[in-house]
């Protein structure tokens, strides 16, 4: 009987040990506080980091996977630090052995016996190199071993090993000594990122690169010697450069990322809809041209792909860091005036409630409504205009009497039902004429909302910055409607013929193959300058102004603005691109010239109350502003076969209707715009007249030749 007494105590000797350790297990469980404290990232639609923040210790760790990293790498790391990883269970007896017979025989010790998780166990919970402490790693790496897996101890040593300085884990080190994630690394790259964790101090390539390169070589050796690489891949890459310090990580895009993070403190990798190369591209953009501007102006610029309403690049500021243009500042969401870029909404309702029609004929004279005597932005009149010219160039005086009929009340409940609300001035408290012409406040992010409407049918939604987890709910991606296809069709159309910025193309000509519409603005006291402008496919909004508020030297929409606006559409790919109003026009759309309207919608019947000659009178005398008499202008090539550029001919006071002709031909019959345009056949002179419904002329001769750099003859 003494016998199995014997084996039921030592059996139950065994229980109680195992009980023992089981408890214990659960009293001491593993440290992970290092671990799970980590740096948050922002993401572009495709995982690249945009910007990243460091960890609540100022170091830079982020979360790594084994399935993250190369193979390489990871090959190259067990082959080096731990070659029987996948076969021990936390400590390699076969590897304390070894280290014990060199220690022994040498009288020091040569090599250790660290297995990777018993290194996680030291970077969980860091102790003095002794004896004790190295007797606790043991036993904490047997209890790693019971509660993770081998992948999740690899995670957690890929995302703590030490790189030098405050850099810790693979993906760290990879992107501030590399500038790329762990999973693109070359053999090179590899080898020396195995090396690192050994010294990371002593081994960093740019305090010592001697010693970094010895390292790396050794690392290589090893790797030759598992079979890992080739004898002449490890050579080749024993040659390659180290890098010579570290890189920068990330910052594109701080505005948008500081804002998403602060929407989820606790988020670890946030996802944006961003195109990081995009993003970087738009960001140099705006920097460099922000250089010719006011010393103290800032830029910000919204690009949106219309589809999905997803915001492809968002730039905040040209520099976040330049305090001079207070770069901190995030003017994609600052309230400002927004100038004159609210007329196409006011024109586009009006359209739609049948107001107005775009070849209703308006008057721009001199008029007040009540106490307010609105003018236009160069002084002067135009007299008798169209309603698509006068929102082309942007009059002052037609806006303002359309939206006194529309109502300002009526356009401030409509911008409501969508979602955008208006900032008035506290003394007012509510919306009045003044709002057509800026007298309101309104964010760039919102008014590039606003402008999605002409890309969806007039139906407007928020902008999309982060992709969307959850089904939407039915009918929420259209948006809410704001006007009617036909409204939106004819305010498309009339900002394609909007005047172009200096340098850019006349819209008639082949320099502008997207056929972008587009309005700018500017506020009271050049304090804001503003283009916003789209496409089928995408909707880009400029600002350009001084952050402080404060009047801004040559902060004019069509010349600080407008430029960055096309600019920006350049990034884009063109070739899919085309003008809104390309498919034709939709059902509804009244077609033809003012003759072929409904009596009701010929002539705007709220016209200031005078007679015909006091609108010609009050207009100003007809003269053609260009092309300028006595003048050379310089037209580059169009279609081929040695054609030459439409010429812009424009004319201004005189009553309508108006006549032009070309060397004393008509130019077309009934063309009675104030704007037209006309091919040469040729160079040399041209003799250019318009004539109003009273008889007067205006003539100018000009030479037209062709842009030598163009080759047209």
């Amino acid at each position: 009987m003494t016998r199995p007494r014997r084996r039921i105590g030592a059996l139950l000797l065994m229980l109680a040990v195992a009980a023992l350790l089981a408890a214990l297990d659960r009293a001491l469980p593993p440290d992970l506080t290092r671990y799970r404290d980590r740096a948050a990232e922002v993401v572009d639609r495709d995982g690249i980091v945009l910007r990243a923040f460091t960890a609540a210790d100022d170091t830079w760790r982020f979360a790594a996977r084994a399935d993250e990293v190369a193979p390489l790498y990871r090959a190259m790391l067990l082959a080096y630090e731990d070659k029987r990883f996948s076969r021990h269970w936390g400590v390699d007896p076969l590897a304390v052995l070894r280290a014990a017979a060199q220690a022994a025989w040498h009288g020091e010790v040569v090599s250790g016996a660290s297995t990777i998780t018993m290194q996680v166990a030291r970077l969980l919970e860091p102790r003095p190199r002794t004896l004790g402490a190295k007797l606790v790693e043991m036993a904490r790496a047997v209890q790693l071993e019971r509660r993770f897996s081998k992948d999740e101890i690899l995670a957690i040593y890929l995302t703590l090993a030490p790189f030098g300085g405050n850099l810790e884990g693979v993906r760290a080190a990879a992107l501030a000594w590399f500038g790329k994630e762990p999973r693109h690394l070359t053999p090179a790259e590899a080898a020396l990122l195995v090396a690192l964790p050994q010294s990371p101090t002593r081994l960093r390539p740019d305090h010592d690169p001697a010693a970094a390169r010895a390292a790396r070589a050794k690392v290589l050796d090893r790797a030759v010697a598992a079979g890992v690489l080739a004898a002449a891949e490890a050579a080749e890459a024993a040659a390659a450069p180290l890098p010579t310090g570290r890189r920068a990580f990330p910052f594109l895009a701080p505005h948008l990322a500081e804002r998403l993070r602060t929407g989820a403190p606790a988020a670890e990798r946030i996802a944006t809809t961003l195109d990081a190369g995009l993003q970087e591209t738009a960001e140099g953009l705006l920097r460099r041209l922000a250089e010719g501007l006011d010393p103290k102006a800032g830029v910000a610029a919204l690009v949106v792909d219309n589809a999905s309403r997803e915001v492809l690049a968002y730039v905040g500021s040209g520099d976040y860091f330049d305090r001079r243009r207070d770069g901190m500042v995030d003017m994609v969401r600052a309230v400002r005036s927004p100038g004159s870029t609210l007329k196409p909404l006011i024109y586009g309702l009006a359209f739609d409630r049948l107001i107005v029609h775009p070849m209703t004929v308006i008057a721009d004279v001199p008029r007040r409504f009540g106490a307010y005597a609105p003018e236009n932005f160069g002084g002067g009149h135009s007299g008798e205009v169209t309603v698509a010219e006068a929102l082309q160039l942007s009059l002052n005086v037609p806006a303002v009497a359309v939206l006194d009929r529309l109502g300002p009340l009526s356009f401030d409940a409509a911008l409501r039902r969508v979602g955008v609300t208006l900032h008035f001035d506290r003394r007012i408290g509510r919306p009045t004429l003044p709002i057509a012409l800026g007298g309101v406040g309104l964010s760039l992010e919102e008014l590039v909302t606003l402008y999605g409407a002409f890309s969806h049918g007039g139906r407007v939604a928020p902008l999309v910055t982060a992709p969307v987890a959850a089904t939407p709910r039915p009918g929420a991606a259209e948006g809410e409607a704001l006007m009617g296809a036909p409204a939106v069709w004819y305010v498309a159309r009339a900002l394609r013929g909007a005047p172009r910025p200096p340098g850019y193309a006349d819209p008639q000509g082949a320099g502008d193959a997207r056929g972008i519409a587009f309005k700018t603005g500017t506020s009271y006291g050049f304090r804001d300058a503003w283009a916003v402008g789209f496409t089928d496919r995408h909707t880009i909004g400029v600002w350009v102004g001084r952050p402080d508020g404060a009047p801004c030297l040559r902060c004019v929409g069509i010349e600080a603005a407008a430029p960055l606006l096309f600019r920006l559409f350049d990034l884009l790919p063109a070739p899919d691109d085309a003008p809104v109003t390309a498919g034709g026009p939709p059902d509804g759309v009244i077609a033809g010239g003012t003759a072929d309207l409904p009596p009701g919608l010929r002539r705007f019947a709220d016209a200031p109350t005078v007679a015909r000659h006091g609108v010609a009178q009050a207009a100003g005398r007809l003269r053609i502003a260009f092309p300028v008499d006595g003048s050379v202008v310089s037209l580059g090539a169009s279609g081929g076969a040695g054609r030459l550029a439409t010429l812009p001919l424009r004319a201004e006071g005189g009553r309508r209707p108006l006549r032009w002709l070309i060397n004393d031909r008509p130019l077309g019959e009934g063309d009675w715009r104030r704007g037209a345009s006309w091919q040469p056949d040729g160079t040399g002179f041209v003799d250019v007249k318009v004539l109003d419904a009273d008889g007067n002329v205006s003539s100018a001769t000009v030479f037209v030749a062709a842009r030598a750099e163009d080759g047209a003859q």
